[in-house]
């Protein structure tokens, strides 16, 4: 049987010939995923055809019910083809193919990662909205596709470069050949009615226009607390190159992690005062690592001589060697300032103060591109249910987020001398 399907032209590569992984990433409007669930279905038939049996899976991380999965992709992609859909039977809760041999299984990987090993024959995986896919699971999920000329699909719009799909599927281009970008102009069906959107976020949405329709990193989310006042950083050149000033004190301003491996990260900014300008010259972050390495970079960087700055639970002795951040780091020759517990609400007091300092602070871009990351991403946690704030999320990015709000805290809280300007006839303070 002879078949045409109109795809994408920057697609057709992808397609053609043998391959182990399929794949593609990029903003909206790409048609990438419902390419992918096409050209699945026509895979489908063909292994039928073929007198092959088994399933093809679609995964995404989350899937609570199967309105939340591809099926309705699936579904459409072949009710959109006369001729295909008169291959298969498609039911309310399932699609197979008329002669039984070929299933389509759609799952959830976050809480049924293991049940993937029970399905037999899985000709095709195709993962969608990979972005949070962990290495873990990836580690789970490869080998257990392992037919014959089995294959990988892989669809997502990036977030970070952190990801563990970015990183493997992305890190080294060459390794995966069939895995391209595709964005809105790579569609030449691209709606008029997403042009509109397009445009709509381009004026009002400047931010997050790269991340939703060009598959750039997210640099800001949507609701993030210090989203608009990153933008006017940089609208206003205030992420740069930031020097030193020789003659001002140095600060490291931290927020507390732990040991171990599911430890919260030890978060550093290195910053100083100077006149009205807060410069932030450098910013660093470990997980699970003891405080002598900690102190091993800010001798390596030079900043022996660095005021530490440290969150009230600096103070507090470890129950079993009762030592404390404080201690020790004045041990090791540090001078330290504890920030005081600032009680019920603290968390957006640091918020407020961080915003409202925002407008005089320079970044260094290069030594701190990490620790922008983390305020572009520090976000409020809501309730679903009610639409609640429930104020900041405790994720990757709260603690750097949090080290940075004590350091506005701190530039609050700091002696600032009377200003003397003299005239002809005298002076005031």
């Amino acid at each position: 049987m002879k078949i045409q399907v109109q795809i994408p032209p920057k697609l057709i590569p992808v397609f053609a010939g043998k391959a182990r992984y399929r794949g593609s990433y990029g903003g909206r409007g790409s048609a990438k995923t419902r390419t992918f669930a096409t050209m699945l279905a026509i895979k489908g038939m063909m292994l039928a055809e073929a007198g092959k049996t088994g399933v093809l899976v679609c995964g995404r991380e989350f899937m609570n019910s199967l309105s939340d999965s591809s099926m309705a992709e699936v579904k459409a992609a072949i009710k959109s083809l006369p001729w295909l859909e008169r291959f298969y039977d498609i039911g309310e809760k399932y699609i197979r193919t008329r002669d039984g041999r070929i299933s389509f299984v759609f799952i959830g990987l976050r809480h049924n990662l293991e049940s993937i090993k029970s399905k037999s024959k899985i000709h095709i995986l195709w993962i969608d909205e990979a972005e949070t896919i962990s290495e873990i699971a990836w580690g789970k999920i490869t080998p257990t596709v392992r037919e014959e000329e089995s294959e990988i699909w892989v669809t997502w719009n990036p977030e970070r470069e952190e990801s563990a799909t970015h990183l493997r599927f992305r890190s080294k281009p060459a390794d995966y050949p069939k895995i391209i970008e595709m964005n809105y102009n790579d569609n030449p069906w691209f709606p008029k009615v997403l042009e509109e959107e397009r445009l709509r976020d381009l004026s009002e949405r400047p931010e997050q226009y790269g991340h939703v329709w060009h598959g750039e990193f997210k640099t800001v989310v949507e609701g993030a607390y210090f989203a608009p006042n990153i933008l006017k950083a940089r609208e206003e050149g205030r992420i740069s190159v930031v020097a030193a000033d020789p003659l001002m004190t140095v600060r490291a301003v931290w927020d507390i992690g732990g040991t171990g491996q599911k430890a919260d990260a030890c978060a550093i900014w290195i910053v100083q005062y100077v006149g009205l300008q807060v410069r932030v010259l450098k910013y660093y972050e470990a997980v699970g690592q003891e405080l002598c390495v900690h102190v091993a970079w800010l001798r390596h960087n030079g900043f022996e001589e660095a005021l530490m700055v440290l969150p009230h639970d600096g103070r507090t002795n470890d129950k079993v060697h009762d030592v404390s951040y404080e201690s020790e780091l004045i041990k090791a020759g540090f001078k330290v300032k504890i920030i005081p517990n600032q009680g019920a609400g603290a968390a957006m007091m640091r918020v407020e103060a961080t915003r409202k300092l925002f407008g005089s602070i320079w970044f260094d871009e290069s030594s701190t591109k990490d620790g922008l990351k983390a305020l572009g991403w520090y976000h409020e946690k809501r309730c679903s249910v009610r639409n609640i704030g429930l104020g900041p999320n405790h994720d990757w990015s709260s603690h750097g987020s949090d080290a940075f709000g004590y350091m506005a805290i701190d530039h609050a809280d700091r002696p600032v001398k009377a200003t003397k300007i003299i005239y002809n006839t005298g002076y005031i303070t």
